[in-house]
């Protein structure tokens, strides 16, 4: 029997403090900030929160509305298995990859590579010093990729932060050599507009193509330029990654004046993200499309040709998203899940004030096939456990776990925990299954928690800002035959047609 009607569930009253006080008119007028507070190689600074705030929240505490700072709690049908903290690295731990029986955990200060045959107590492998926020990570075959999106000095891993004003400054994807895991080598670099936020894998048998996401350009930043309003296509090479390069920037919002023709935001749609970029793009190539979480819209493209992605529809939300953020599909590819990171995942929105719809998933029905396919929304889902104002908490990165037939996901909500899902019926998806810690503090918002959760291979990783690599084990009779699926490799952002790769 698994224990969803926690008593903390009867509260729902956390964050009115806060809305009296402006926090929420904040949230919902002022224009969302970065995915996540990016400045460059240091965390954000904490966040002095009013005397009222902190007073609701030891009041909650000490009422058991919420577990107690850092007290883990979870339902029943989730097992924490282990826990491996941050070590050599100490900057903001971000995504993960997984290959073999190893996982790969980006770091703002580089990235880390876990041997993970035994689950239950993973074993550091390496750990690579290489700075420069978000490193977001991916792996495909003997190789690794890492996302540069803080202006460095050069490409190489000894850079310092520079500005983005100067020429001479570098963002952009590396490239690593892990056909040896236990010493991976830098082979290549590629500079891209705007840097790389996130980026996707679109793999071929000799080459791997990469869509980078980046956005906010400036005139003043000579590399990021105005009108940024596509992706950058790199080419690589399997057998001469040396010889990486960008191949393309497909324009995905064409449109006249200095933004192209994306969401202009504010004044026009306040509170919503103008759109100058992508987030983060999901690809599933075995049906050859793709969903874009671009700022202030949601696209859903064909990637036929994936040097030239094509776009097929495109929606907004200007009533409840702020901040596109990522997207997930279904395994039957006739629905797509976006995040919505309202508050740039540094403020707390898992509250009463906030509600239930903003900083929540919007669900889509893909309805139609191929060019005339079109998105129809049909709900949103935001975890029903309302969290402190001091929690920074919002919809962030997921995974499907693979059960035929069934729409079951995993996903991240930085102190929000983890939370196990089901979309099957796209109008009422409901939560059967979560994990989560109690806040780092009571006093300040300070910003933590899963950044992404992921299932493979009979396991949840979850990769935790501040307390490290987290393994969960779920026993529930809905997602128990996902275990017969044990994949290969999986970038959760490059989604696997689970059903046709098995060993």
């Amino acid at each position: 029997m698994i224990l969803l009607k926690d008593p903390r569930t009867r509260r729902r009253r956390l964050g009115v403090v806060a809305a009296a006080g402006g926090l929420l008119a904040a949230l919902l007028t002022a224009a969302p900030a970065a995915a996540i507070p990016d400045p460059g190689d240091e965390p954000a600074a904490p966040k002095e929160m009013s005397r009222s705030a902190q007073a609701e929240a030891r009041e909650a505490i000490e009422s058991g509305e919420i577990p107690t700072q850092d007290e883990v709690v979870r339902s029943d049908n989730i097992r924490h298995v282990a826990n491996i903290p941050k070590d050599a690295l100490t900057g903001f731990n971000s995504d993960l990859a997984f290959q073999g029986r190893y996982a790969f955990a980006g770091n703002y200060d580089g990235f880390r590579i876990f041997d993970i045959s035994n689950p239950k107590s993973p074993r550091t492998v390496a750990q690579v010093l290489c700075p420069g926020s978000q490193n977001d990570i991916s792996v495909s075959g003997d190789l690794l990729f890492l996302s540069t999106d803080s202006s460095r000095s050069d490409s190489s891993c000894n850079s310092t932060t520079q500005p983005a004003t100067e020429k001479s400054s570098w963002e952009g994807m590396k490239v690593f050599d892990i056909s040896d895991k236990r010493n991976p080598r830098y082979v290549a670099a590629v500079e891209t507009a705007c840097g790389s936020h996130t980026h996707t894998l679109v793999p071929e048998r000799k080459n791997v193509y990469i869509y980078v996401s980046s956005y906010s350009p400036n005139a003043a930043y000579p590399d990021c330029q105005p009108p940024h309003d596509g992706i950058s296509v790199i080419k690589v090479p399997r057998k001469a990654p040396h010889k990486a390069a960008v191949v393309g920037f497909p324009v995905l919002f064409p449109g006249e004046g200095p933004d192209g023709g994306g969401n202009p935001g504010a004044p026009t749609n306040p509170g919503v993200s103008k759109t100058t970029g992508c987030h983060d793009i999901t690809v599933l190539p075995s049906e050859d499309l793709a969903a874009g979480a671009c700022m202030g819209d949601g696209i859903l493209f064909s990637i036929k040709n994936p040097e030239r992605p094509k776009v097929i529809d495109r929606v907004q939300d200007n009533v409840n998203f702020a901040f596109w953020h990522s997207a997930t599909f279904n395994q039957r590819a006739n629905k797509v899940v976006f995040t919505d990171e309202l508050g740039g995942g540094g403020a707390a929105t898992c509250n009463a004030a906030v509600g239930p719809d903003r900083g929540a998933d919007g669900i889509y029905d893909i309805v139609g096939k191929g060019d005339k396919s079109r998105l129809v929304f049909r709900s949103y889902f935001k975890i029903p456990r309302h969290q402190a104002d001091t929690e920074n908490c919002v919809a962030h990165n997921g995974s499907l776990i693979p059960v035929k037939g069934k729409d079951i996901m995993v996903q991240a909500w930085y102190q929000g925990g983890v939370s196990v899902w089901d979309f099957t019926n796209s109008s009422k998806p409901k939560e059967i299954a979560y994990f989560e810690r109690g806040p780092l503090a009571t006093d300040r918002i300070v910003t933590g928690g899963s950044w992404s959760a992921y299932y493979y291979n009979g396991y949840i990783y979850s990769n935790d800002i501040e307390k490290g690599l987290d393994v969960l084990r779920i026993d529930d009779r809905r997602t128990d035959p996902a275990d017969r699926i044990q994949l290969r490799e999986l970038n959760p952002q490059t989604q696997p047609d689970y059903f046709d790769d098995r060993d």
